[in-house]
């Protein structure tokens, strides 16, 4: 007898609001202005979002000292230190900055965590342009946590006046382990009112729970670099189904089908849905082609771009 073929199609899934947001800034900043535009590092973390727009004529840089000065740069919305603000302002940076507005609300409050001399505790990746932005706003009192061990180690007193803030792309169920830890070592701990996972991670990872149950198999769409879409990956694993990250169809391999009748699919915050779409065509020649869509949120957000791109009359 053979397989009941189908793909559980989670939603919401690629594209959140301030990737759109940083991507049509590019865009708007291009016909405005005509290439080349500089960008500083990826605008978003996706291969096939930056090629396309390396075409139209946007130049990626990993340092804003790459910049020609005078140019226009723009600010990634993984955000950036002011460090990197003051150095883009010594070369005369004409700069437009596509910050995720979420990543510059973390930016706030670790400003004001330093200005009432607590400890900052950034739970994140070391390294990941997110964490390198926000602990630039308070390199001195900041210390990096990675995982419940480093969490455990902080050599601080019990009574030390600390915060926490998290980086905004990182597994629920991780950072809810690590807090747990915080708060059971500190007792003069503050942290963000909401949690400062991003809506758009915290709903995409929400998604793949609930196709997981029903699913032999996950596929989340994403770059390598991609901090939201590996996280994704890691909650289908961590529930038990084996689970693929796929950049892009021509990485897909067709063994993973073997015994498989449902496949639950969905793609990071950073992936355009063509991407998910060649994934689902690729699937369809498996026979594949029964396509139920498992919707946990609807998004209706929507982060618009900085004025002078939106607005000619009043454009700087």
């Amino acid at each position: 007898m053979g397989l009941n073929k189908k793909v559980l199609l989670a939603e919401p899934r690629s594209f959140c609001a301030g990737v759109r947001r940083a991507i049509s800034i590019i865009e708007l900043a291009l016909e405005k202005y005509g290439a080349p535009i500089y960008v500083r590092k990826e605008i978003v973390h996706n291969h096939y979002v930056v090629r396309l727009l390396e075409q139209r004529g946007a130049i990626f840089v990993d340092s804003e000292e790459d910049v020609p000065e005078s140019a226009i740069c723009v600010f990634s919305a993984h955000g950036v230190s002011p460090q990197v603000r003051q150095n883009a302002q010594l070369r005369s940076l004409d700069v437009i900055d596509a910050t995720c507005p979420l990543v510059s609300k973390v930016h706030q409050a670790a400003k004001r965590y330093a200005r009432e001399d607590r400890t900052l505790i950034l739970v994140g990746h070391e390294g990941h342009e997110e964490v390198e932005g926000t602990y630039g706003h308070a390199p001195d009192q900041t210390v990096i946590v990675e995982t419940v061990e480093d969490a455990e180690r902080l050599d601080l007193p019990s009574d030390a006046p600390v915060a926490y803030l998290t980086q905004t792309t990182l597994s629920v169920d991780e950072t809810k382990d690590i807090l747990a830890v915080l708060e059971r070592r500190f007792s003069d701990l503050r942290g963000p009112g909401t949690d400062d996972i991003c809506y758009a991670s915290q709903n995409r990872q929400d998604a793949v729970k609930a196709v997981v149950p029903r699913s032999d198999l996950v596929l989340v769409v994403g770059s390598r670099n991609s901090s939201n879409s590996i996280r994704m990956v890691e909650v289908a694993e961590r529930l038990g189904t084996p689970s693929y990250l796929v950049p892009d169809v021509g990485e897909f391999d067709e063994k993973w089908l073997e015994g498989v009748e449902t496949i639950g699919v969905s793609a990071g915050a950073s992936a355009p849905e063509i991407l998910v779409e060649q994934l689902l065509e690729k699937l369809a020649e498996f026979g594949y082609d029964d396509i139920e869509l498992e919707q946990v949120a609807q998004e209706s957000i929507v982060f618009h771009p900085p004025v002078r791109l939106a607005d000619p009359a009043t454009a700087g």
